[in-house]
């Protein structure tokens, strides 16, 4: 198609700080969608579309909103890496930014509205130093923007990293890279909405002013939006179909069961316990009915009865200060952890609080298992990992089991965030894998993952500095009397019912990893600073029972932990190492049963060697290290006669290093054959006498190192 038959694109372009211009456009590409943009800023360009169905599904109960967040490898040049070169199932980092969004958009959205929504975001073009998840968001909101589609409110989304001390807003690459503090945050004018990210151990008082810089730049995105739109001319929002509402079941609802749900939740009951209850009220509510009470008015009824409890709990908590299990607001549940709980894995502990329970294992590799993380942009090789499992049975559930839902990518992603910042740095050799499969859970289980994580490595012996614990937060707010409640580790019970959920890890000295979702307007900076050192007092509970439990990391790895060294070499030996065709290093690994990677960094080799036994190992180092060594004049040496001549032996007395033993040298005894004297395969001692400067070739003795006959003038 000529590019003349296109509509007039639209466009907005504004500075997001150093001179930095994003670009939205509307109206050239994808057309029939409800809403289409691009975003770009220098060669990123990044396209949103965003379909919203006209009605409901019959019967619907919740809001279908789906969102995909896609890297087009072609977008930075490169086919992919899969079997079948094409962009397949979403990769992790891409579903990460897909929660991201999706975490973002969904509060916007009016809670009667129940229509399938498909945000799709594809990175269509990319610039190394531009991170596109940051844009992402900003590109998902101004595609609904542009539609007429019914959101609430215009929101956008930053990343915020503290680079040399100095804070900075959309980092590059390169810049990030360097940061030792980074959060994405999104928001809408007046509320913060969303927070994700880690720290190197920053104060509470850093993530707030890191807020603060967030909101400010994220004010002038949404600007830019709301300009675009006006241009574009959207002024009115579709209609839609609302839920059937029936006051008056409404109304037999709340008669019936108010009193009775407030004396099951402020009994203090375990969650088994306060469930049944709950279902048997339930069943005894739709009863009440009557027989001529239709289907839908059960349905209906059963809403209400949900509505209920949430406004019964809340009111609860809010009023009597009293919480569904009886705890006071800043109170930790029970606490109960061991390591080493399982004799095989590298490195294990069990973590139970209350009724959450983590079994975490620890399992050492080498570089070959190291994982790959692939982004169009960049790919690279991480050598320490963490998978998090949540099988159904850990809240008496029955659920197909079809691989790691977006959930737990999510949570095991919070978890490994949050560890990482404690591990060694490159240069420690084992590729480490983390395992957290949860047993149990009634509240935060990927901060029970934190905690097991970090026993678990000390358990086996990870150079792990210092504990990291987490504990998950609520805020309960009622705008009508300004009373609100922050209570410390929430139960599964108390997870939807706040106004901000969040979740802080971190070490003694400062946090190490964020996750907070704020549901409530108007959220003031005294009140995230009130709820961010009642989440610190938690943390550092749990820390106080961890050191407890495992006061420092074991000095060395387990006994049946496989072994591992790492020796720096001249590069001129790497050649000498792998051998004609790869046959040295390959006898080598035979030999000693050991695993050898070999890899050039800078003027360096450095060689790893990783072995299931320590003898084994032992064995490969000396091999290694007599290839690279440079033969000493007046050393001995253990050698090896590799062949028998008429005038002397070959012997081997550094790993590829042979000399001729002259038959004068052999003995001081005059020998006239060296039939007898030596044979191939005879292991002796020689001492390197001296190198000839222009054959290189070695002069060696065995004599010298016997005793010396009597009268013998030789």
């Amino acid at each position: 198609m000529n590019s003349h038959m296109l509509s007039q694109p639209i466009s907005v372009t504004f500075d997001i700080g150093g001179g930095r211009d994003v670009t939205i456009e509307t109206g050239k590409l994808a057309r029939q969608a409800d809403g289409a943009v691009t975003v770009r800023q220098g060669n990123c360009i990044i396209l949103a579309t965003v379909v919203a169905n006209k009605d409901p599904k019959e019967g619907q109960d919740f809001f279908p909103l789906s969102v995909d967040y896609q890297e087009k490898f072609s977008s930075a040049g490169r086919i992919p890496g899969s079997f079948f070169k094409r962009e397949a199932r979403l990769n992790d980092y891409e579903i990460l930014t897909s929660r991201l969004i999706d975490r973002a958009l969904r509060p916007l959205f009016p809670e009667d509205y129940l229509c399938d929504v498909q945000v799709l975001v594809s990175l269509v073009s990319s610039d190394y130093e531009v991170m596109p998840d940051a844009l992402a968001c900003l590109a998902a909101s101004a595609a609904l923007a542009v539609s007429d589609i019914p959101v609430k409110e215009i929101i956008s989304e930053v990343r915020i990293a503290r680079v040399d001390g100095q804070l900075i807003v959309n980092p590059t690459r390169t810049e990030l890279e360097k940061s030792d503090m980074e959060f994405i945050i999104a928001a809408t004018d007046k509320n913060l909405m969303m927070v994700e990210g880690e720290a190197g151990e920053c104060s509470e008082e850093d993530l707030v002013k890191a807020l603060q810089l967030a909101h400010d730049a994220i004010r002038i995105q949404i600007k830019g939006q709301e300009e675009l739109r006006n241009k574009v001319g959207v002024t009115a929002k579709r209609d839609y179909k609302k839920p059937e509402q029936n006051e008056e079941i409404q109304k037999k609802v709340n008669d019936f069961a108010s009193a009775k749900v407030y004396e099951i939740s402020k009994a203090g009951s375990a969650k088994h316990v306060r469930s049944d209850a709950y279902s048997v009220l339930k069943d005894e509510l739709i009863a009440s009915l009557g027989e001529e009470a239709t289907d839908k008015d059960k349905k209906l009824a059963k809403k209400y009865y949900e509505d209920l409890k949430w406004d019964v709990v809340r009111n609860m908590i809010l009023d009597d200060r009293i919480r569904l299990d009886g705890r006071s607001l800043d109170q930790v549940r029970p606490l109960a952890m061991e390591v080493d709980p399982l004799p095989t894995p590298h490195g294990s502990a069990l973590f139970t609080r209350g009724e959450t329970q983590s079994l975490t294992t620890v399992t050492f590799g080498t570089p070959l298992d190291e994982i790959l993380v692939e982004s169009a942009a960049k790919s690279f090789d991480s050598k320490f990992f963490l998978h998090y499992n949540f099988p159904p049975f850990s809240t008496g559930e029955v659920k197909m089991m079809r691989g790691q839902s977006r959930r737990e990518v999510g949570h095991g992603n919070l978890a490994m965030r949050s560890l990482k910042k404690m591990m060694p740095g490159n240069d420690y050799p084992y590729t480490v894998r983390v395992v957290s499969d949860i047993l149990e859970s009634n509240g935060s289980s990927s901060m029970a993952t934190v905690c097991a994580g970090s026993l678990a490595l000390m358990d086996a012996g990870v150079p792990f500095p210092k504990h990291v614990s987490g504990v998950a937060m609520g805020l309960i707010t009622r705008g009508t009397d300004g009373k609100y409640a922050i209570l410390t580790d929430i139960l599964g019970d108390e997870d939807h019912l706040g106004d901000m959920d969040f979740k802080v890890t971190g070490t003694r000295q400062g946090i190490c990893g964020v996750q907070m979702d704020i549901k409530v307007d108007g959220l003031s900076m005294d009140t995230m600073r009130e709820a961010l050192e009642q989440a610190r007092k938690g943390r550092l509970h749990i820390l106080d029972a961890m050191y407890e439990c495992m006061p420092a990391a074991r000095a060395e790895v387990k006994g049946h932990a496989p072994r591992m060294e790492k020796l720096f070499i001249d590069k001129e030996f790497i050649g000498a190492i792998i051998g004609p065709q790869g046959k040295i290093i390959q006898e080598i690994q035979r030999e000693t049963g050991t695993t050898i990677n070999l890899e050039e960094v800078g003027n360096f080799g450095e060689v790893s060697i990783f072995s299931p036994a320590k003898e084994g190992l032992d064995k490969a180092v000396a091999w290694i290290k007599g290839i690279v060594a440079m033969p000493e004049v007046g050393t001995v040496y253990e050698a090896k006669v590799k062949s028998v001549m008429p005038y002397g032996a070959f012997v081997e007395f550094l790993p590829g290093k042979q000399g001729l033993l002259h038959i004068s040298e052999v003995s001081w005894k005059r020998l006239e054959t060296m039939e007898g004297v030596l044979a191939e395969g005879d292991n002796i001692k020689v001492k390197l006498l001296g190198v000839d400067n222009k054959t290189g070739k070695f002069k060696l003795s065995r004599k010298v190192l016997m005793a010396k006959p009597e009268g013998n003038q030789a």
